[in-house]
């Protein structure tokens, strides 16, 4: 029955929240706010534990195991699980993920190019999100058909422009496996802070518009009220 309301309580928090994100929230809203985020990790850890041995257990029969240093399997994935969940103060996901693996003859050349990749699926995540953002936008806006036509070119091609805008990210799963050939698989999975995300794709977007001259880059600013 706790549970029950618990997922009740959230859900209706969750859609009058997207309704009155902008408006000012009174301190005892805060404060449930944070009661229930509160209950819904706790809950939350418990699952995420017993999922997690789960799929480690699984993971490791598959011949996957972790470079000296890094956290157990389980730890690792109990990470992700609770991460995935994490909502901000304005109740929106807290963190976006990206996920790659790769091959190389050796540990470090491998990790590199998985990191590399993971990097440019978050990249790609950032920017599903920013271009149907900006789409719904710039349809309902007062811009001539060639600076709507630019605006749209640079946010399609915007997933290499935001690659290289993202900041320092954390690590949360990093594990390898031995193959037959003696050289070596290695996963990552990286989480990136959403608000810092969504920041660094309006800077990628913004700095090429600006590129493009015709005050493209303001006049999305003045729109969007970036």
């Amino acid at each position: 029955m706790k549970t029950y309301l618990l997922k009740v309580a959230l859900v209706s928090l969750l859609f009058s929240s997207t309704i009155t994100v902008s408006a000012q929230i009174s301190k005892e809203q805060l404060q449930e706010r944070k009661e229930l985020q509160k209950m819904a990790k706790n809950e939350l850890k418990q699952k995420a534990s017993k999922d997690a041995r789960k799929e480690a257990k699984r993971l490791q029969k598959d011949g996957w195991q972790i470079a000296p240093g890094s956290l157990p399997i389980e730890k690792q994935l109990d990470r992700v699980y609770i991460m995935k969940y994490e909502i901000d103060d304005d109740m929106f996901p807290k963190w976006i993920m990206g996920e790659a693996m790769s091959i190389g003859e050796n540990y470090d050349a491998a990790k590199i190019q998985a990191i590399a990749l993971a990097k440019q699926n978050l990249a790609g995540e950032i920017q599903t999100e920013i271009t149907a953002l900006l789409e719904n936008n710039v349809d309902n806006k007062q811009l001539a058909p060639e600076q709507a036509a630019s605006v749209v070119k640079t946010i399609s091609a915007g997933k290499q422009l935001i690659s290289q805008n993202i900041g320092r990210t954390i690590t949360v799963i990093e594990m390898y496996r031995p193959l037959k050939n003696k050289n070596k698989e290695v996963r990552v999975q990286i989480a990136y802070n959403s608000k810092m995300a969504k920041e660094a794709a309006k800077k990628a977007i913004r700095d090429d518009l600006e590129k493009q001259g015709d005050d493209l880059g303001k006049k999305l600013d003045e729109m969007l009220g970036w």
